[in-house]
């Protein structure tokens, strides 16, 4: 009985190394940022489909988009590597913590970055081009170029994270229309309110590693300003859809009352600027897009 266990004790073991590492590879992808492009993906989808799409569709899709959007992810955490390290916020990822070299952090994000194409072409080619350009928008635009160099960053890079909803709707649709287009732009301007609430919370670690975030470049109060200005576009962009036809009522109602609330919190951030009201309204967006995309799903399957 002891030299049966003896021989058997090594697999258990093997099996919690390999599972360990594998929860380590899958931390590289920034899974909380890839669930939401893929909610924002399903939205689109879901839309575009009235409510209901195939599972053979929505699988290749979704697990295409993972790969995708995991794959730049993975890159983006090897480029920033050295500035992971002296951020406090980043610091416990697995390329600061040693838990993963740069090579094979490297390596790990090429392979399912390429893995992602022939999943997503299972879908359509425009499906794999568009989201080829988002990885190659992400990692050269900002990773590389943008981030360290205009406090701009956040505004322009943000476009990476705007196609998903697009490549949602053009996986059901073969095409991009102007419905698509809108949901890339309602995207494109929630992200800069969405991210400059985290940047005064954490912008002490961008002003360590000189990374010109807009709270370190114009403070807390420009902050608070263009927050409010974003803020007040996405309302008014978000009611343009149904204002033309392209989305009904339920849908306008959920922008509507949702677009108040953003404007409600971004008008006490500014008048207060403080931390609280920061990380409310950093929490009260990720609430905002899901609930708004779940309004334009319902609206588009009541109207079909």
């Amino acid at each position: 009985m002891s030299s049966q266990s003896q021989q058997a004790s090594p697999v258990p073991g093997l099996h919690a190394r390999l599972s360990s590492k594998a929860v380590v590879y899958f931390r590289l992808t920034k899974p909380r940022i890839a669930l939401l492009l893929l909610i924002s993906t399903a939205a689109g989808m879901l839309a575009a489909g009235g409510g209901t799409v195939s599972w053979g569709l929505a699988s290749a899709l979704l697990a295409g988009g993972f790969l995708c959007a995991g794959g730049a992810g993975a890159m983006n955490c090897y480029l920033d590597r050295e500035l992971d390290v002296a951020m406090e916020r980043t610091r416990r990822r697995p390329l600061p913590m040693g838990q993963v070299s740069p090579r094979s952090g490297l390596a790990f994000s090429i392979a399912i970055s390429l893995l992602s194409i022939p999943v997503l072409l299972l879908v359509s080619p425009l499906v794999a081009l568009l989201s080829a350009a988002a990885w190659l928008y992400y990692v050269l635009v900002y990773s590389v170029y943008l981030k360290r160099r205009t406090h701009q960053n956040v505004v322009v890079g943000g476009a990476a994270g705007a196609f998903p909803p697009l490549i949602g709707w053009a996986a059901v649709t073969g095409g991009v229309d102007l419905s698509a287009v809108f949901l890339f732009l309602i995207v494109f301007f929630w992200t800069p309110p969405h991210a400059y609430a985290l940047m005064l919370v954490v912008k002490e670690d961008y002003r360590r590693v000189s990374v010109p975030m807009l709270p370190v470049v114009l403070g807390d109060k420009g902050t608070g300003r263009h927050i409010l200005l974003y803020s007040v576009l996405l309302l008014v962009l978000t009611a343009v859809p149904a204002a033309l036809g392209l989305f009904g009522m339920v849908y306008m109602a959920t922008a509507v009352l949702l677009g108040i609330l953003f404007v409600l919190f971004a008008a006490i951030l500014y008048r207060t600027l403080e931390r609280v009201w920061a990380i409310r309204l950093f929490r009260y967006s990720n609430l905002y897009l899901a609930a708004l995309f779940l309004g334009l799903v319902l609206d588009r399957a009541l109207a079909s």
